[in-house]
């Protein structure tokens, strides 16, 4: 990655006040030694009051801790007063990116930071998105499988060109979000405020015509928070919201 090249990493937060300062360090560290222009965002989705006034020291301490200049005055916490959902969190991280390149990952810890470097490598003039696969899943096995199930579900439908839907591991060019008036493309434009985001966003990114490369990447256990996905009413929400999506993408064609 040339130095001049920038670089916006994002972390969709809602009560991971276990995890987030670890991530952040990485993630600095990461940066900085693949570009010297770079940022660092928390979303802060609608956190427990608790959850966010930590969030505010855990922040404060990080940019302190040595006066270190690859931390300090490089992150933004953008806050939202109410839950907005998944997708909510993710549009804000796109909307508010000031950089070329945008990396998003979970605050669960579940995926390692470090691991933006093996993204970067597979970066090219074609590509739009590199997207992460998990080596191996690291959850319960109802999780293992009721993932597989989903994966599968939405690459038919779909028609996604992906092997690993769920897998939030993920670097995109801005440019894909950018109307280009030369060529006449909008940009992709995002609106799913559940986790169908993800499948949203890899299916507008392939449709206008931006390559997706896949690159391996390691996944952990969790050690803190909980998963907001797998409740039934989470599932019956999400399993409405993917139909209206493909009937919106697949047969009405609005993009």
């Amino acid at each position: 990655m040339p130095k001049k090249q920038s670089l916006t990493i994002f972390f969709p937060f809602l009560n991971d006040w276990g995890t987030v300062g670890s991530l952040i360090g990485l993630a600095a560290a990461t940066a900085a030694k693949l570009t010297d222009d770079f940022e660092i965002l928390i979303i802060n989705d609608g956190s427990r009051k608790a959850d966010r006034e930590a969030l505010g020291m855990i922040i404060n301490e990080t940019m302190k801790q040595g006066n270190n200049v690859t931390i300090k005055n490089r992150i933004r916490i953008i806050d939202h007063e109410t839950n907005r959902g998944y997708g909510g969190a993710l549009i804000s991280g796109f909307k508010e990116a000031k950089k070329d390149l945008i990396f998003y990952t979970d605050c669960d810890a579940q995926y390692d930071p470090r691991e933006l470097s093996l993204l970067l490598k597979s970066l090219d003039k074609e590509v739009g998105m590199v997207n992460g696969y998990k080596i191996k899943r690291n959850d319960p096995w109802f999780r293992i499988i009721a993932g597989r199930v989903y994966h599968y579900l939405v690459k038919f439908a779909f028609r996604l060109p992906i092997r690993d839907t769920d897998c939030d591991f993920r670097l995109i060019k801005r440019e894909v979000f950018d109307p280009d008036a030369a060529s006449g493309r909008t940009g992709v434009r995002l609106y799913e405020n559940s986790g169908t985001i993800c499948v949203e966003l890899v299916k507008k990114i392939h449709h206008f015509g931006y390559k997706i490369k896949e690159v391996p990447v390691h996944h952990f256990w969790r050690t803190s928070g909980k998963s907001q996905f797998f409740n039934f009413p989470r599932l019956y929400k999400t399993g409405t919201n993917l139909f209206k999506l493909w009937w919106k993408l697949m047969i009405k064609r609005d993009y």
